[in-house]
Parts: C-alpha cells; structure tokens; sequence
C-alpha cells in the first residue's frame, strides 16, 4: 500500500514555488481539503472543550470563585457554539471529502474549487467568532441557542459579528453539502447502484440534504436578528408587534434538523466499522437506508419539543410529542441491526471497535432520555435544568465524539499509511469512557432534582454530583490530549500499516452483489 497522498490521479506534482503553504491554499484535492477540516475541527475541539473546562472549574463547588457569571455566560454560549459548528460539523464534511469519492469510485469530489473555498472561509469565521471575547461588552453572553429578545434587545454590540460568522459557516456547510450532493449522485463508479453504497455515502446523502433545507432558516433567522438590532424591525421584540416565540420557532426548525445533521454521519461511521469487525455482513442493509431517510423526514416535524413550557396549544403540544416518539422506532431499528450484526460475529477489539460499540450503547442512554423529555408533562420538569444537558451531551459526545474517533482510528492507518499504536489507543478510549461518564452521568441527577443550566452558582445540595461531574470533565478534556499525541505520532512515526490493516476484517469474500460491499480498503475502479 502506497502512502494515501499519492493515489490513483491524486499525484501532488509540485513544481517551483507550489509548496507549502500555497499547496494547502490552493489545493483541489479532496483528500488535501479532508486533511484541513479534520485539523481544523480538533483545534476547534480543543478550544471549545478549553471553555467547557473553565464551564467545569467554575462549578467545581459552590460559590462564585473562577469568572464572573457575565463571563460564565459567554463560556457557556462559545463552548456550545464552537462544539457545533466548529468541532463536530467540520470534522464530519472531513471524513466525507476523504472517503466518499473513494466509496463510490469518484476521482475526486465533483466541484473541487468549491470545496476549496467552503474549507478555507471556516478558519475566518471562527477566528471572528473568537474575536468576539476581546471586544467592548465581551462575546455572546446568551447560549448558544441565542434566544431573542436576549441576542437582540439586550446583546452585547459583538453579536454583529457573532451574526456574521454564523452567515460564514452557513455558506461553507451549503458549499459542502452541494458537493457531496453532486458527487454521490453523479460520480459513481459503473454498476454501484444506489442501494449498493456503503451506509456511509447513504448517511451523508441524507445529510447533505438536511444541510441544504435547513441552513437557510438559519441565515433567515439571524438575518431578522440583524434588522432587529439595526435597522429597527421588531421581528422578536413584542412592544413593536412582534413575537420572542416566533425566533425559537425559526430556530428549531433549523435546530433540530441540525442536531440529526450532528449524528446521520456518525450511523454511517459505526455501520461500516461494526460489521468490520464482527467480521460479518451489515443486519438489515435496506432497512438501514430506510431508517436513516425516516430519521430525517421526522426531524423537520418535531421542532416545538423544544418549546413545550412557552404556551403552544394543547393539541400542538401532543402532537409534538407523539411525533418526537415515533424517531424512536427507525432510531431503535438501527440499534438492532448493529447489535443483531455482533451477535455471532467473530468480534475483536481494536479501539476503533471499542468505540463504535461504546457508541452503541451510550447513544441509546441518551436516547432514552430523549425519550423522556418527549412526554410533554414531563418536560415541563425537566426544562432548562442539567437533565437536558445531560441528555444533549449523551447523544452528542458519546455520539458524534466518538463517532468521529472510531472513524480517525479506522481509517488513519488508509490515509497516513501508518499505523497507530494500539495500546495507547486503547488507553484513550477507556480513560474516555471513564471519564465522559463521570462528566455527565451525574448530571442526569442534578437535572431532576432542579438544577438549572446555564448558571454560575447553585444551592448547596448539588454540590456533591457537581464535584464528581467536574473531575470527569477534567479526566475527559486531559485525555483528548493523548489522543493528539497519538494521531500526531503516528502520522511522524507510525509503523508502515500492512496492505489490510484490519487483517480479517476484509478476509471474507464478498459476493459481487452483496449489497454495501467494503469499498474502503480496496482500489476504487478506474473510470475513463
């Protein structure tokens, strides 16, 4: 096996100044463009998990001693903020320009200049968004989630350029998903057949999908927030005639397709790393597809579970709630396909099996959860407490995290051509493990017995599972540090990885028309 940047068409032939820096600037290759988001995405990772440690200390016991609560706010809205669109989002569109053209047998991504510009205008955005901490007043103070009147009426003067930046990566995530769009649909190797994609190429579809639908809703959202603020419209603001319930509306109806946008691509992630190892064929491959299409058709109608305690009709109420249980069923379809697909497998442990598995089991805690604030009464208990922190975060790191680390340690050794140290990354996943349920499961307990989120201090009686959610955050947060040591090491001084890394792991031999067949170690086909 050659080392990944040299592969069929991919030759990088740098003549005169066309090295370094302006080789990444002005690359069209999509494993280049790949590289920058993953990079990209754990810087943001490191960021984003720096304020959740700030978020941590702060509420190591009770009492106000580390920040001011204005800064606490502005924590808690960046932490959230760059985990979205600057961790999770990019490092997803990452693993889709590495391997989806090589799935479907592409030369590359179909609109290569494009994916340029969707990369490199990220770094921008972010770096204002950050800005934003320095200026007059301090950063978004008010969630990541900017309800109006408090993004508008009473924001600090940086949330124009809070505004700006989400506009910036709205265009890089539309950019992103219209070539993923054209790509899958039009670059297909001859013969490769929708329904014979690996699950993968089908969860990025979907997604693509998603972005394209919702992200406008998004730029309309906080382009109403704008004339708000500056142009005197009262969109959100009542004393004008307008509604602060109309911007959680708009929002939602971005924001929960946006969670699902958060973890179609991690179904995709764990549906080609579990039969990998089982060393079996995926259970249920068509009703895979068709639970990942159902997931998203669910997510643009279930919006206002977000919105139970603002006074929505009665009937509204139940029938977000009964809409927002039916995910359940296509989300519990996928749950037993992966588990029917290990049940008599001839199962190993690699770390990237170890998280998919540890995925498995984690996201369905926090879909129970999930299921628990869908029962509209409830909710009302629940709302704005560290339950639905809990919640959130049980899908999103053990989830889309995880995902994301499963993926990096699979297919590391594919694109370095080296490979990792398995001990040490073994060592990540269980000081990981340990530590995100630590972090988070105590959480769960707060939140039921009223602790509100988003806030500095508390009473008294919360300070024991506090302490506990703390030292794992920490334990958490110190043990991503290995986890660039570890990728950093291998990339410099890994072993050459063998030809099929995960030896076994392909040993079977497929049928031509098996449906999903393991294109992701082998030489896609040539196309004239």
């Amino acid at each position: 096996m050659t080392t990944a940047t040299h592969d069929h068409g991919h030759d990088h032939e740098h003549h005169g100044p066309a090295k370094g820096l302006t080789r990444w600037l002005y690359t069209t290759n999509h494993k280049d463009i790949g590289t920058m988001y993953l990079w990209f995405s754990f810087a943001m990772f490191l960021l984003g998990g720096t304020f959740a440690m700030v978020i941590r200390a702060e509420l190591f016991q009770p009492g106000l001693q580390l920040v001011q609560p204005e800064f606490f706010n502005q924590m808690t809205t960046m932490h959230g903020l760059i985990m979205v669109f600057g961790a999770v989002m990019p490092a997803f569109v990452g693993l889709a320009n590495w391997m989806l053209p090589m799935m479907v047998g592409a030369p590359d991504m179909a609109l290569p200049r494009m994916n340029n510009l969707s990369f490199w205008i990220l770094p921008f955005a972010f770096a204002m968004l950050t800005s934003t901490l320095f200026m007059e007043g301090g950063g978004p103070n008010f969630g990541w989630t900017f309800y109006a009147p408090l993004s508008t009426t009473y924001a600090p003067p940086s949330v124009t350029f809070f505004i700006f930046a989400v506009h910036i990566m709205g265009a890089s995530s539309i950019m992103g998903a219209i070539n993923i769009v054209a790509t899958i649909l039009n670059m297909r190797a001859p013969g490769m057949t929708l329904m014979k994609m690996p699950l993968f190429v089908w969860t990025w579809l979907i997604t693509a999908y998603l972005l394209i639908a919702v992200m406008p809703v998004l730029a309309g959202v906080v382009t109403m927030m704008l004339m708000d603020i500056h142009f005197g419209t009262a969109f959100f603001n009542a004393a004008g005639g307008g509604s602060p319930v109309l911007f959680q509306h708009i929002f939602w109806f971005f924001g929960h397709p946006e969670v699902y946008i958060m973890i179609l691509p991690a179904f995709g992630i764990v549906s080609a790393i579990i039969p990998a190892f089982a060393r079996k064929q995926l259970f249920g491959y068509s009703s895979m597809v068709y639970a990942t299409a159902s997931i998203a058709f669910l997510s643009f109608i279930v919006w206002a579970h977000h919105m139970f305690t603002v006074g929505i009709p009665f009937l509204g109420e139940a029938f977000f709630m009964w809409a927002t249980m039916l995910i359940a069923v296509p989300t519990g379809v996928k749950v037993f396909n992966w588990v029917t697909t290990m049940f008599r497998g001839s199962m190993t442990f690699e770390t990237p099996m170890l998280f998919a598995i540890c995925f498995v089991v984690l996201f369905t805690i926090g879909g129970f959860s999930g299921l628990m604030l869908a029962v509209a009464p409830a909710d009302f208990q629940y709302h704005d407490t560290y339950f639905v922190v809990a919640h959130f975060h049980y899908v999103l790191v053990p989830g889309a995290v995880f995902s994301i680390m499963a993926a990096v340690y699979y297919w590391l050794p594919k694109w370095s051509g080296k490979m990792y140290n398995e001990t040490m990354g073994k060592v990540h996943f269980w000081l990981s493990f340990v530590g995100v349920n630590i972090l988070f499961f105590p959480q769960h307990f707060l939140g039921l017995a009223g602790m509100p989120r988003r806030i500095p201090d508390y009473a008294l009686q919360f300070a024991n599972f506090n302490m506990i959610s703390s030292i794992g955050g920490f334990l958490f947060g110190a043990s991503q540090l290995l986890f660039l040591y570890i990728v950093v090491h291998t990339i410099v001084a890994g072993k050459p990885a063998p030809a099929k890394p995960w030896d076994g792991a392909e040993g079977l031999e497929w049928t031509v028309d098996s449906p999903a067949p393991y294109h992701t170690f082998t030489t896609p086909p040539k196309i004239d």
